[in-house]
């Protein structure tokens, strides 16, 4: 009997979920480390080397995953960010994404219901793309001319009010890729403020629903009991 596709697939993907994140939480740390070190200009040769390791290994992850799926062409065109972060060197740091796999545990905690599962999700990809932006636009900006975004502190706060779309303008980026980040950041950011919104609005029209239903089954409780002094005396 032939191995199904599918199946096949879906027990590739398990079992290269959790290290793949694993991996994906080292090159933050490698990352993290040149950027805020200030180290691109340097003499140090390691991390570029790990970096590039990790981009090997996520590559052949996509590779490979395209090749054991039934519907390549399906897949292909679903995954395109995938492909985009494999392609193009300023996107690997959306690698890190994967960490928010990782918040599968907090499932059993958050309980099953879909609402708790998005808010995990939310506040997961929230966190990790605030640092990524911060990481990202540092690393485009510390050492462009005119640059104001020259510290790690610095970006955070612009990742801060970019991603909640405030933009003080206090700080904010001067080259192309710094801006491409910006963008992109703020997209991100509408979505994240939408699913929060729609979040909310569920958990309170399940409230107001589950109030008039407490309400309705009193009414029809009380209703149901009959009044002992307009009961028939017996014996």
């Amino acid at each position: 009997m032939r191995d199904d596709p599918l199946a096949r697939y879906a027990r590739w993907d398990r079992a290269t979920e959790r290290p793949m994140a694993i991996i994906a939480l080292l090159f933050l740390g490698v990352y993290a480390y040149v950027v805020i070190g200030n180290l691109r200009l340097s003499g140090v040769d390691w991390p570029r080397a790990f970096m590039t390791g990790v981009w090997v290994i996520f590559a052949l992850h996509y590779v490979i995953s395209l090749v054991l799926v039934r519907d390549r062409v399906r897949w292909f065109f679903t995954h395109l960010h995938e492909l985009a972060m494999a392609l193009l060197p300023f996107l690997r740091p959306l690698q890190l994404l994967r960490l928010v796999k990782l918040l599968s545990v907090l499932h059993k905690t958050a309980g099953t219901a879909l609402r708790g599962q998005v808010t995990v999700y939310v506040a997961g990809t929230s966190a990790i793309l605030v640092l990524i932006a911060a990481l990202g636009v540092l690393d485009a900006e510390q050492n462009a001319q005119g640059a104001n975004i020259t510290s790690f502190g610095d970006a955070m706060w612009w990742a801060f009010v970019t991603i909640t779309t405030v933009g003080y303008g206090d700080y904010y980026p001067v080259t192309d890729l710094g801006r491409m980040i910006a963008v992109g950041l703020m997209i991100a950011g509408i979505a994240l403020i939408g699913s929060v919104t729609a979040t909310l609005a569920s958990w309170f029209v399940e409230k107001v629903a589950q109030t008039q239903q407490e309400t309705q089954a009193e009414a029809d409780a009380g209703g149901a009991q009959p009044d002992q002094a307009t009961q028939p005396a017996t014996g």
